[in-house]
């Protein structure tokens, strides 16, 4: 089937898409960098990528809160660029761990965007995100994530004005 073949019968194209999706990913960090004002603890961004949302929540939240940024390599663009002592590199599954060992539950708000265009993959790093986060949260924190996310002791928010149902997620740590 030809690519032309594929968008008949769609109403939106990818770049329509996209943008709504990083429309409802600033709404929804916007709504959480508010939320967690009384919550103390550093801010993680797992998927730092290029480092729009980080250098976002770097502008956010000032100088009021460390950001960890964690991802496979650094790719981020120049101006987006974490402090190097606060860049985790290396898989989620190995890097997530260590920083829990030696970090005690007070994150405050964590941000993952881990979609990676492969749905069995995906899902499969969701399934293990949601526990591996959990002991790393403060009480009240809050997780924002392009993926659902189940854990028992997480009660899923509404998400802001003008984000659609499970386009993005956002979730408080209830524990």
């Amino acid at each position: 089937m030809t690519g032309a073949a594929k968008a008949i019968g769609r109403t939106s194209s990818r770049l329509e898409s996209f943008i709504r999706r990083l429309e409802a990913q600033r709404a929804c960090l916007d709504w959480a960098a508010a939320a967690v004002q009384d919550v103390p603890g550093p801010v993680i961004e797992l998927g730092l990528g290029n480092g729009r949302t980080f250098d976002h929540l770097r502008l956010r939240f000032g100088q009021s809160r460390e950001i960890w940024a964690f991802d496979r390599h650094n790719a981020a663009h120049p101006s987006s660029q974490p402090d190097i002592d606060r860049l985790v590199l290396g898989d989620f599954r190995e890097t997530l761990p260590a920083f829990a060992a030696r970090c005690p539950p007070v994150v405050a708000l964590a941000h993952a965007d881990i979609g990676s265009g492969n749905e069995e993959e995906t899902a499969a790093l969701a399934r293990w995100l949601g526990p591996a986060l959990a002991p790393l949260l403060a009480p009240g924190a809050l997780v924002v994530s392009d993926q659902p996310l189940a854990v028992r002791t997480w009660r899923r928010m509404s998400l802001p004005a003008g984000v659609a149902d499970g386009r993005y997620f956002i979730y408080r740590n209830v524990a």
